[in-house]
């Protein structure tokens, strides 16, 4: 089956998943970006055909990136002193990284899971873009910086879940939203407290906007857990214990940023369980 060009969005040929695909195997980083956002709004104005019953096959290497940055190994990502320019663009480009590969996730969740309610497809269209929108916003900033993305090492952690739970959205749900993602909602105000104490205001307020949308992302990730639950009789917190050490998921250390997960629609059992973790924290 072939797909349409990501660029070729008319209201007689653009199936949504299929499309998404089609971006999702795309390597040029702008046609990438640009591509997920025009897509998006395409399917607000009504002119994509929502293929969510259909049988798609991958049809070129996925995910797509560019030849740079070069991907090594977590370990070997060098971190540098917040003191130097240098250091802050590493610290930039690596968020930069995350969210390149965040509109990766976010179009993979929607093209690859057919028979899934309506509006699962426009939920992960819209994470898909805002990525985008975070992904721009941190380029630019790298590139105030005097750097641009590729300029550094990089590491592919986020998309090696995204290829251990291909063949089930539930494990998917649960181990990409409720946890990768979940993580920078920890993560993300300590380095906003960083970046502005580094005299790098630009860059926090442009976290301070991700945080946000983040929220939403994962909000969007526990709903769509808890409807599979539902539609599959399970137990939520038990299921998700069972899929995290089935598939190795990282284990979750605090500190959390409980007030974030609250608002990203998290249990109480489970926040409680969280919050005894963060006391127990060194």
């Amino acid at each position: 089956m072939s797909h349409p060009s990501p660029s070729a969005l008319t209201p007689s040929s653009t199936p949504l998943r299929a499309t998404a695909l089609a971006l999702l195997a795309e390597c040029e980083v702008l046609s990438k970006v640009k591509g997920t956002q025009a897509l998006a709004q395409a399917y607000l104005q009504r002119t994509v055909l929502l293929d969510a019953d259909a049988l798609i096959a991958e049809t070129a290497a996925i995910p797509g990136r560019p030849l740079q940055p070069l991907l090594v190994a977590p370990r070997l990502v060098k971190r540098r002193s917040m003191v130097s320019v240098e250091g802050r663009a590493a610290l930039i480009h690596a968020l930069a990284h995350i969210e390149f590969n965040a509109i990766n996730l976010a179009l993979d969740a929607l093209w690859r899971f057919a028979g899934m309610p309506p509006q699962y497809y426009a939920d992960w269209l819209q994470v898909a873009s805002e990525e985008a929108l975070h992904f721009s916003l941190l380029d630019a900033h790298l590139q105030s910086l005097g750097f641009a993305y590729g300029d550094f090492t990089a590491h592919n952690s986020l998309w090696d879940m995204a290829e251990k739970t291909r063949a089930d959205v539930l494990a998917r749900m649960a181990l990409v939203p409720r946890t990768l993602e979940a993580r920078g909602l920890d993560a993300t105000p300590a380095v906003m407290a960083k970046l502005a104490q580094a005299g790098d205001h630009d860059g926090a307020a442009i976290l301070a906007i991700i945080l946000r949308d983040e929220v939403g992302h994962v909000a969007i990730g526990n709903h769509w857990y808890g409807w599979l639950c539902d539609q599959r009789g399970l137990e939520p917190v038990k299921t998700y214990s069972a899929l995290a050490l089935q598939y190795k998921a990282p284990v979750l250390r605090g500190p959390f940023n409980l007030q974030a997960r609250r608002a990203a629609g998290f249990s109480e059992e489970e926040l409680e369980a969280l919050e005894g973790d963060t006391q127990r924290a060194p």
